[in-house]
C-alpha cells in the first residue's frame, strides 16, 4: 500500500556489490576479476568503483585491467561513466545509451555472446551518445553504435563498426575507427582528432559535414596513421574476436584501399604538406 510519508529504501546497485566483493583490491592492490549477469536497469556501472580507485590509487596509477569487471546480458545507461585507468569492464551482450560517458583512461569492450558473433555482424551492440566527453582510454564494440557517437570526444580511442548520424561532433582529440556506414553530418564541429572510416560503396561523401573536416584514402597519409589504424584493428579482434574486424584484418591492402582518414579543416593542410601529391589530388578533386 502506497503511503506518501514513508520513505522507500533505495534497491542496492551492481556497483555496491562490486565494492564488496573487490575488498582484495581495494586494500592490497590485488589484481581481481568478477563477473556478473547484468540486465538494462543496472545503470552507470563503474562509476563507483571508478571513484574509489582515484581515492585509493590516483587516476594514473594502476595498469590496465588492474580490476577486470566481466558482464553477461544487456547493460544499463552509463555503463563505464567516467571510468578511470586501471578498470577494464567487458560485457558479452550489449549495452544501452552513454556507454563510455565521460570515460578517463578505462578500457570498455562490448561483444555478442561467442555463438552469436557471425549472425550479429551490422547489428547494434550499443545506444545513443557514446563516449560523450570521452578524456582518455579505450572502447572496443563488435557492432554499431547509435546516434552521436563520440560527441566532443576529446582523448579517448574506440573501434565500432558503423554508427549513426553527428558522429564525431565536436570531437577534439582522440581516435575513431568505424569499420562501417556512418549516419549524417558526420564530424560537424569537429576540431580535433581523427577518424579512419571503412568505406567499400564510397558513401561517405554523401553524409560527411564539408563546412567541417576533409577526407582523405587512408593510403595516401603518412605511415604512422595507416600502422595506427592497422593496431588498433587488430587490438578490437583480439578483444572482441569480432567477425567483421577479422575478415577486414585477413585482407588488410585490400581493406586499406577502402579506408579513408577523416580529419579537421583546421589539421588537412599540415597532412597534405606532409605527404604530398597524392592528397593533394583528393582535396582539389572536391573543391
Amino acid at each position: 500500500v502506497y503511503k506518501p510519508n514513508r520513505r522507500e529504501a533505495v534497491p542496492d546497485t551492481l556497483d555496491a556489490q562490486i565494492l564488496r566483493d573487490a575488498e582484495p583490491f581495494f586494500e592490497r592492490g590485488e589484481k581481481m576479476q568478477l563477473e556478473y549477469g547484468v540486465q538494462n536497469t543496472m545503470r552507470a556501472i563503474g562509476a563507483r568503483a571508478s571513484s574509489r580507485i582515484t581515492r585509493k590509487f590516483g587516476m594514473h596509477a594502476l595498469p590496465e585491467g588492474r580490476l577486470h569487471i566481466r558482464l553477461e546480458g544487456s547493460a544499463g545507461q552509463s555503463l563505464g561513466v567516467f571510468s578511470v585507468q586501471g578498470l577494464l569492464l567487458e560485457v558479452l551482450g550489449d549495452a544501452n545509451d552513454y556507454v563510455g560517458k565521460g570515460l578517463s583512461g578505462a578500457s570498455i569492450v562490448v561483444t555478442p555472446r561467442p555463438r552469436d558473433r557471425r549472425a550479429a555482424v551490422g547489428d547494434a551492440i550499443i545506444g545513443n551518445t557514446c563516449l560523450y566527453g570521452a578524456t582518455s582510454g579505450k572502447l572496443f564494440a563488435a557492432g554499431t553504435a547509435g546516434v552521436r557517437f563520440a560527441v566532443r570526444n576529446s582523448g579517448a580511442k574506440a573501434v565500432v563498426e558503423g554508427c549513426g548520424a553527428n558522429g564525431c561532433e565536436y570531437m577534439t582529440g582522440g581516435r575513431a575507427v568505424i569499420l562501417g556506414p556512418v549516419g549524417d553530418n558526420f564530424g560537424a564541429g569537429m576540431t580535433g582528432g581523427a577518424a579512419f572510416i571503412w568505406d567499400p560503396q564510397q558513401r561517405f561523401e554523401r553524409v560527411a559535414n564539408p563546412d567541417s573536416i576533409d577526407w582523405y584514402p587512408l593510403a595516401d597519409m603518412p605511415e604512422e596513421y595507416i600502422g595506427e589504424t592497422k593496431a588498433l584493428l587488430e587490438e578490437h579482434v583480439r578483444r572482441t574476436g569480432s567477425v567483421r574486424g577479422k575478415e577486414l584484418l585477413d585482407a588488410w591492402e585490400t581493406t586499406l584501399s577502402q579506408m579513408l582518414m577523416v580529419v579537421p579543416k583546421e589539421v588537412a593542410g599540415i597532412l597534405l604538406a606532409r605527404k604530398g601529391d597524392g592528397a593533394k589530388r583528393k582535396q582539389a578533386e572536391r573543391a
